[in-house]
């Protein structure tokens, strides 16, 4: 079993895209209305998948995705409460009904409904509607809802302990995932995503966020960001602060994916961070879709380093299905 945990429905009609574009437009105007919701058809979903996340997983021999709606299309920074409550209700059904036509193939998390200024705890019947009566096994937490102003508190301020109660409660993760980028100095992708990782876990390592929620999780995706590359640096600020050694203070609850886009960038996740503590990942159909001319495959074709990887058959399997099984507590009871 080989599980993707970060997959995000990149590839949906366009009546979703059309939908939101009257939003914007509306709050770009100063009238945040609310419109009727986009009708798409079964079949709709089916060719947008059936082309795209199907096809590719399929070609590279991938079982299930972990599946939630487009990150940088989230878009928390736009408009106001009201604006991202539609909008992540449109998104996650959306998401719901694609796991009900392919049950087999994808596992829904979901798109909080995040807004500047606004206490985390108002995203809390979303997640319960989404966990409760959508079967979603977890869901996307962006630490900056202003899009690369970062203006709310950091992660470990209590701001943020409501939401992560009602997480513990229901067992379910996180993965940390900005938006868009409104800041001209930050690329979207290439960026604010990794200034995103990054912040998060340094936010992680400098407070007392895992005495106060001992089995809370959250996965760091796009490698960890820079954390990989700068461990040494990590482990010594940890040190210096009297900290504890990382690996007792955040690795029984801070998770890494795999969506590094090189063999090299690979092997130095897997010879930094313990197996334990990292999931397969891809990010298909997602930031990066063109072809390495340096080797001829996709660049997100994740599965091809960790194949070739050296790692040991236990470990591999881990990676591959064994953590995420872990991590996400309802995908056992799910499948």
């Amino acid at each position: 079993m080989i599980i993707d945990c970060h997959g995000h429905y990149t590839t949906a009609p366009e009546a979703l895209n059309e939908y939101r574009r009257l939003q914007v437009s509306a709050c770009e105007c100063g009238k945040c209305e609310i419109f009727p919701r986009p009708v798409i058809s079964d079949d709709q979903i089916r060719e947008s998948l059936e082309t795209k996340q199907l096809r590719i997983q399929r070609e590279r021999g991938t079982d299930l995705t972990i599946f939630s709606p487009r990150a940088v299309g989230m878009g928390h920074h736009i408009g106001d409460e009201r604006t991202s409550s539609e909008w992540a209700i449109v998104c996650n059904d959306l998401i719901h009904r694609a796991c009900q036509l392919y049950p087999e193939n994808f596992a829904g998390v979901c798109q909080l409904p995040q807004s500047p200024g606004v206490e985390p705890a108002r995203c809390i019947p979303e997640l319960e509607r989404c966990v409760k009566e959508l079967g979603f096994i977890g869901c996307n937490l962006n630490p900056d809802p202003t899009g690369g102003y970062w203006k709310d508190p950091p992660l470990h301020d209590k701001w943020w302990y409501p939401l992560y109660e009602k997480m513990v409660e229901l067992d379910v993760p996180a993965m940390i995932h900005v938006s868009g980028s409104c800041n001209p100095h930050f690329h979207a992708t290439g960026a604010h995503y990794i200034n995103g990782d990054t912040t998060a876990f340094m936010q992680f390592l400098t407070s007392s966020l895992f005495k106060d929620f001992p089995t809370l999780k959250f996965i760091i995706p796009h490698g960890g960001g820079a954390v990989p590359y700068h461990w040494g640096r990590y482990r010594g600020l940890a040190q210096d602060m009297g900290l504890p050694p990382l690996k007792e203070l955040l690795l029984q609850n801070v998770f890494f994916d795999t969506c590094v886009y090189h063999q090299p960038g690979i092997d130095l996740l897997l010879k930094v961070i313990p197996p334990e503590n990292i999931l397969f990942a891809s990010e298909t159909v997602g930031a990066v879709r063109g072809v390495d001319p340096e080797t001829g495959h996709h660049f997100d074709d994740t599965r091809r380093y960790i194949d070739a990887a050296v790692l040991g058959e236990a470990d591999r399997a881990s990676i591959y299905s064994g953590n995420a099984y872990r991590v996400y507590g309802r995908l056992k009871n799910r499948a």
